[in-house]
């Protein structure tokens, strides 16, 4: 009587994680550079948590920016503390040989999604832009995210970047924003007067919606050739 051997169960694989930022080659030597120089004690999971942490202090300065423009300041300090956590957990794993792929990648996007939830209701609240282009703005981040993940899936890649613009360039850009939304939340269009934030929430919409659509198509394409 033989015996069947058993099945070895499939081990999560890590994907492909891709970035053309502008900023990337600088900010990987700068993560590694830190990451081996924490504390044991300051592992992944804790990082993930400072990256949220931040990330819902900043919608709470929002909140409180309406007539207080010095809290933009404070909103800029968060999205640093955002960059450090949510940049650093992964490369920590690395580092120290921790790596769990499936619970990474599930932890680290289900926090992006519900922090930048948190903080676009934040900004929709803080009179630096109205709230229907905040909802706009966080629907386009939503569409594009999801795009991401099922091309993740299916591509085996993660594309951290999209014409050099990263979660990185966003944060300082957003940063930027704040800074000269202290000095004057307006902007002049013409004849017009219109909230600074206003503008960049509709460009931002667009570029995501539109950028949604084509990466879209491109990954469709190149699934169709593969005959997967």
């Amino acid at each position: 009587m033989t015996t069947r051997p058993a099945l070895a169960r499939p081990q999560p694989q890590a994907e492909t994680r891709i970035s053309h930022a502008f900023t990337a080659g600088a900010e990987k030597r700068l993560l590694l550079w830190i990451a081996h120089r924490l504390p044991a004690w300051v592992g992944s999971d804790l990082l993930t948590l400072v990256g949220l942490a931040g990330q819902l202090a900043a919608s709470i300065g929002y909140g409180y920016a309406s007539g207080r423009p010095w809290c933009l300041i404070l909103v800029d300090l968060c999205l640093g503390l955002n960059w450090f956590g949510d940049s650093l957990d992964g490369t920590v794993a690395r580092v120290r040989d921790r790596q769990r792929p499936k619970y990474g990648y599930y932890v680290d996007h289900v926090c992006d999604i519900f922090g930048s939830t948190v903080m676009m209701a934040g900004l929709a609240v803080s009179g630096l832009l109205h709230w229907q282009v905040a909802v706009a703005l966080q629907m386009a981040f939503l569409l594009l995210a999801a795009e991401s993940f099922l091309a993740t899936y299916s591509l085996g890649r993660f594309e951290l970047s999209q014409f050099r613009m990263g979660p990185t360039e966003l944060r300082i850009l957003l940063c930027i924003g704040n800074l000269a939304a202290m000095v004057n939340p307006y902007a002049t269009l013409g004849p017009r007067r219109v909230l600074l934030f206003d503008i960049g929430g509709v460009a931002g919409a667009v570029g995501m919606m539109a950028l949604t659509l084509l990466t879209a198509a491109r990954h469709t394409a190149e699934l169709y050739r593969r005959a997967v």
